[in-house]
C-alpha cells in the first residue's frame, strides 16, 4: 500500500481499470467519474472509492490537487461493487495528510502498512454512505439522445415532449424508458442534473447566486436556494464558502 500526492493539469483518462482498489481524494478542484451505470461529480474535499477491475473514466476540466491511496484487493472484503463518492470526515482528512509521508518509492514499513490499512478502513466505512452527486447513465442510444438534449437545455423551460422528440420516441415511451433504465423519472433526472450543474458552477466560478440559478433554469434565488439546500444539505452560498 502507498499514497500518491499529485497536482494534475486538465486530463481525460479514457476508459481504464485499476488492478487495485483506488481511493481518490480531491484536495482542490473537481473530478468527473464515470462507470457503466453512473456518472459522479467528485467535488473538492470529498473522496471516491473505486473498486478494483471496474471500468472507469476519470476526467477534469481544470487543474486539481489530489491524494490517492492504492489498496491491494486482498486487503478488504469490499461492500462496494464499483464507485462511490462520499464526504470525508475531519479525522480522515488528517489521516490523508499524514499518509503523504509514505509515497510509492518508500521502503516497506510495517507501521505505514498498519496506518494505511486503518485509513482505508475509515474511508471504506464513509463510502457506504455516498453523496448525492450522481447521475444515472442511459443504456440505450435513443434514451441517451433524449438525455443529452435535456442536459444541453438546463437553463431552458424544457418539457418531456421536447426531450422525447430529440430521442425520436413518444413521451410515454421516454417516461417508461427513464423508469426502467435510470430508476428515475425524466423530471427527477432533469432536477438532479440541474443541481449537479449548479454545484459545478458554485465551485468553479464567481458567478452571483442569481446567475447560477438562471443558468440552470430557476427564475429566482429563493426557489433555487430551497432546491439546492434540499439536494445538498446546504444553501448555495454556504456550500460555496465551505470550499473558499
Amino acid at each position: 500500500m502507498y499514497c500518491l500526492y499529485q497536482t494534475l493539469a486538465a486530463f481525460d483518462s479514457g476508459w481504464k481499470q485499476f488492478p487495485h482498489h483506488y481511493l481518490l481524494y480531491a484536495a482542490q478542484g473537481a473530478f468527473q467519474l464515470e462507470v457503466a451505470t453512473l456518472r459522479w461529480l467528485l467535488p473538492p474535499q470529498r473522496a471516491a472509492w473505486i473498486a478494483a477491475h471496474v471500468p472507469i473514466r476519470i476526467h477534469c476540466q481544470s487543474a486539481v490537487v489530489c491524494s490517492s491511496l492504492i489498496v491491494p484487493p486482498s486487503s478488504f472484503d469490499l461492500p462496494i461493487a464499483d464507485c462511490r463518492v462520499f464526504s470525508v470526515s475531519a479525522m480522515a482528512q488528517a489521516m490523508l495528510e499524514h499518509a503523504k509521508r509514505w509515497p510509492q518509492s518508500a521502503e516497506f514499513d510495517p507501521k505505514a502498512e498498519r496506518f494505511l490499512l486503518a485509513l482505508a478502513d475509515v474511508c471504506l466505512e464513509l463510502a457506504t454512505q455516498p453523496d448525492n452527486f450522481w447521475l444515472p447513465v442511459a443504456q440505450s442510444t435513443d434514451l441517451q439522445l433524449a438525455l443529452d438534449y435535456s442536459l444541453a437545455q438546463l437553463e431552458q423551460p424544457i418539457t418531456l415532449a421536447m426531450a422525447a422528440q430529440a430521442g425520436a420516441m413518444a413521451e410515454r415511451t421516454l417516461a417508461r424508458r427513464c423508469a426502467s433504465e435510470l430508476g428515475l423519472s425524466w423530471r427527477a433526472y432533469l432536477h438532479r442534473a440541474r443541481m449537479i450543474r449548479a454545484t459545478e458552477l458554485l465551485l468553479a466560478s464567481n458567478l452571483p447566486i442569481l446567475e447560477v440559478a438562471l443558468a440552470i433554469g430557476f427564475e429566482s434565488v429563493t426557489s433555487f436556494s430551497s432546491a439546492f439546500r434540499q439536494f445538498s444539505g446546504q444553501a448555495p452560498r454556504q456550500f460555496r464558502q465551505g470550499y473558499a
